[in-house]
C-alpha cells in the first residue's frame, strides 16, 4: 500500500521545516510506499527491508539496520545515518556537503548517482512524491533535475554492493556461455 503524510493546512506552516511524522516511523517496513511532506523524527526507516520512503528531512539515526528498499531524503539528516545498514539504497540531498560527517561509515560507502537508469529512478521516486503530497521542495528539484541530481549522495552498503556486482557478473557469464 501507499502511505502519505502532509502538513495541516495552516497559514505560515512550512512543512519542510517541521517534523510531521514521529520517531521510529516505518520501523521494520517490509513493502509499500510512504511519502511525507515534511521531516521525520529520529530513527526513521530503521530496519526497512523493502519499502520505498521519500521524506523532506530526518532526525538522528535514520536508516539504522536497513536491509532493503529505497529511501530518498530531500533535506538534511541528523547524525549517525545508516549505522548498521546492510542492504537497500538511500539517496540524500546534500548540496552543502554536510552529509558525510553525519553518516556512520562503518558499513556503507558514499557515491554519486552515476547511471542514467539510476538518475531516472530517483527522478521517478521524487515525481511520485510530488504527485502524492504536492511538495514544493520536490517540485523545485524536478524542475532543475539536470543540476539537482548531482546534489544527491548515494548511500550504498559495501556488502550489498558486492552481492549485486557478483549477481551481475554471474548473469553476464551465463549469457556468454
Amino acid at each position: 500500500g501507499t502511505l502519505e503524510g502532509q502538513e495541516v493546512l495552516d497559514d505560515g506552516f512550512v512543512a519542510e521545516d517541521n517534523v510531521i511524522v514521529g520517531n521510529v516511523c516505518l520501523y521494520g517496513a517490509t513493502s509499500g510506499k510512504a511519502f511525507f511532506r515534511g521531516k521525520a523524527g529520529e530513527r526513521f526507516c530503521v530496519r526497512n527491508s523493502g519499502a520505498l520512503a521519500v521524506v523532506e528531512g530526518t532526525g538522528d539515526h535514520c536508516a539504522e539496520y536497513m536491509t532493503g528498499g529505497d529511501l530518498v531524503v530531500l533535506g538534511e539528516t541528523g547524525r549517525n545515518f545508516g549505522a548498521g545498514m546492510s542492504g537497500g539504497i538511500a539517496y540524500v540531498y546534500d548540496p552543502e556537503n554536510k552529509f558525510p560527517e553525519r553518516c556512520n561509515m562503518g558499513l556503507v560507502g558514499l557515491e554519486e548517482i552515476d547511471t542514467i537508469e539510476e538518475k531516472e529512478k530517483v527522478f521517478a521516486f521524487i515525481q511520485e512524491h510530488v504527485e502524492v503530497t504536492e511538495s514544493p521542495v520536490g517540485q523545485r528539484m524536478l524542475e532543475n533535475w539536470d543540476l539537482e541530481y548531482k546534489n544527491f549522495v548515494k548511500v550504498f552498503p559495501h556488502d550489498y554492493k558486492r552481492v549485486l556486482e557478483e549477481r551481475a557478473a554471474k548473469a553476464k557469464n551465463a549469457v556468454a556461455a
